[in-house]
């Protein structure tokens, strides 16, 4: 017997089928509203892609190189 593959969607946690063949248009979410809602927390500047700060100086280094 095959393992039945499940996800979770990413915003209220309730299982989601993985297999691709019970994928829905809303992978990996549960529903349109969690995908919706997950977008707008995207747009509202919620989540965010952490950025490595430079040192001080190096934004001078480069402009004399």
């Amino acid at each position: 017997m095959a393992a039945v593959s499940q996800a979770r969607c990413p915003t209220c946690k309730e299982p989601v089928p993985a297999a691709p063949e019970e994928r829905t248009a809303e992978f990996p979410f549960c529903s349109e509203r969690c995908r919706l809602l997950d977008l707008h927390r995207w747009f509202a500047g919620d989540y965010r892609v952490p950025v490595k700060e430079a040192p001080a100086g190096a934004a001078e280094e480069e402009g004399e190189a």
